[in-house]
């Protein structure tokens, strides 16, 4: 990290389990008996939108008491020391954002962004709110009075075409870091595997292997925060 001049950073759902943000996935992953697959569809939220936002409203009230941990003061300073940086993240809580690090390339969303269901021409595409709790569920949109849906992507949703655009220039780097994803979830899975065919030093950091640890440079098997705690001590050393 001495060395590198263009450094990305890849960043999944482990680097904010140590903030207390719910991961949703194993033995824990049930929310009143619902999966998050059967909740984060388009096809749920035309079904049922209270309950679609009872889950939703919660994991904000949640989140809202989280605060950034080690690992995304780490990458928010990383952000700072390196002219070329991107950060591409996975997670909807936007505790990089609380962390510092000015410009993050979100490829799931916001939790945080709102956007009508009913697509009004007068609405914008997503707007921002902060609102932990909310008077009415599911909330309604202040242009038209039609539902409104958080701003993330679910399951079955593609992606935003300027998202993957700017993902796919990140890869031009001499570094890459992925760190706490489980590199099973495409296409963010597929990023790593491309830096490196374009040239790029790859490292890993979660805490279990995953698909594609024995693919890259380096594999780190360490949870985010202590891992990334001493990649940083280390790179400082002069």
């Amino acid at each position: 990290m001495r060395t590198a001049t263009r450094v990305t950073v890849l960043t999944g759902a482990g680097v904010s389990a140590a903030s207390g943000v719910p991961t949703f996935r194993g033995a824990n992953g049930l929310w009143k008996q619902h999966r998050p697959e059967s909740l984060a569809t388009a096809e749920a939220f035309a079904r049922d939108p209270a309950l679609v936002w009872e889950w939703y409203a919660w994991r904000r009230s949640t989140i809202a008491a989280c605060r950034p941990n080690r690992a995304h003061e780490v990458i928010a300073a990383w952000g700072r020391r390196y002219a070329d940086f991107t950060l591409i993240t996975q997670n909807v809580d936007g505790l990089h954002e609380a962390a510092g690090t000015r410009h993050v390339v979100r490829m799931h969303g916001s939790l945080w962004e709102l956007q009508c269901w009913n697509r009004c021409a007068v609405a914008p595409a997503r707007w921002e709110d902060r609102r932990a709790d909310f008077v009415e569920l599911p909330p309604r949109c202040p242009h038209c009075h039609g539902l409104v849906r958080p701003g993330v992507v679910w399951f079955g949703e593609s992606l935003d075409p300027e998202v993957l655009r700017q993902c796919d220039a990140a890869l031009d780097c001499d570094l890459f870091l992925t760190i706490g994803t489980s590199s099973v979830v495409y296409p963010a899975a597929s990023l790593a595997p491309e830096a490196k065919r374009r040239g790029a030093y790859t490292v890993e950091i979660n805490p279990d292997t995953t698909p594609a640890s024995a693919t890259l440079d380096l594999a780190i098997q360490a949870p985010a925060e202590a891992a990334l705690d001493a990649v940083d001590r280390s790179a400082r050393i002069s």
